[in-house]
């Protein structure tokens, strides 16, 4: 994404990865979204220094340091009109059909989440992804209180979207939310919808600050990506600079040579300190990988 490339995280992100924890279903996760050259899952999910998996037992600027709860993985091939998904509720560190995943699927998208429940069940349903059709959808913090506003937001959901709803997260809910909103025709307002929707909501009820977010959302060929908080204090999120400047900045760095200028990673935290290499997503901000190129824009609610 363009825009802020020199932009580094601030301390108050490092010290306090958003809001305090309030009321119930809160999830506090990890997640890594890649476009670009098809590669294999493994050289993303295992191989860097701080890869996903090892953020499963040592995540640095979340809330919880370990994400066991559950992971899941989701990835487009050709000619298929919607993406695999593979979820379980065990700790991806030690999941071997995951690694057997890794190490043998190739594709030029894909999504990986680790979840660490405070609230929901540890159960397959609530694991991230989340499909429906062609989208696929993950999230890193909470409607607040959201055990006082689920009800009048599942009540929003389309009726004939509701019984795809599997699961217990609100997660999971902002996606319906978002596909009854207009997802599928333009998912920065359907996005902004929903999250005007929940804070109103949430204000109805007397919550002061309704909705923590870092999503991304994608159809295969778009992806979008969201770093908003009601509180103005977001859950970190990074995106990686562009693979042109990285192989002038590190030209002995072998995996830069393998993948397409186009390439690019949004992730929760850093896969390693390559210098360089990892901007924050400014607070309040949305940014869109596509094949027409690359966007960044503020992102506030909509009414």
């Amino acid at each position: 994404m363009k825009g802020t490339e020199g932009t580094t995280v601030r301390e108050e992100d490092r010290r306090d990865d958003g809001p305090r924890r309030t009321g119930k279903a809160v999830d506090m996760c990890r997640w890594l979204a890649y476009s670009g050259t098809p590669i294999l899952l493994d050289s993303i999910l295992y191989r860097p220094v701080h890869s996903l998996i090892d953020q499963s037992l040592h995540a640095k600027m979340g809330v919880e340091t370990t994400n066991g709860d559950g992971f899941g993985v989701g990835w487009y091939v050709p000619d298929k009109d919607s993406p695999a998904v593979v979820r379980d509720i065990g700790p991806a560190w030690s999941d071997r059909n995951l690694r057997e995943i890794a190490e043998h699927v190739v594709s030029p998208l894909f999504f990986a989440h680790i979840r660490a429940s405070t609230g929901t069940a540890v159960q397959q349903t609530n694991c991230h992804p989340f499909r429906h059709g062609r989208w696929m959808w993950m999230h890193n913090g909470a409607i607040a209180e959201f055990h006082r506003v689920r009800r009048d937001l599942a009540l929003s959901v389309e009726p004939g979207l509701f019984p795809y709803v599997e699961g217990s997260t609100d997660s999971e809910m902002m996606f319906y939310l978002s596909l009854t909103l207009g997802l599928e025709e333009d998912p920065p307002g359907a996005v902004a919808r929903m999250a005007g929707l929940v804070e109103r909501v949430g204000h109805e009820h007397g919550v002061e600050f309704p909705l923590q977010m870092t999503v991304s959302v994608t159809d295969g060929v778009r992806l979008c990506a969201f770093r908003y908080s009601s509180q103005k204090r977001s859950r970190s999120l990074f995106y990686s600079t562009r693979v042109d400047t990285l192989r002038s900045l590190h030209p002995d760095v072998a995996f830069l040579r393998e993948i397409s200028d186009d390439a690019r990673l949004i992730v929760s935290e850093p896969l390693g300190d390559l210098p360089g290499a990892w901007n924050a997503v400014p607070e309040g901000t949305y940014g869109v990988v596509q094949p027409e190129g690359d966007e960044m824009h503020a992102f506030e609610p909509a009414a």
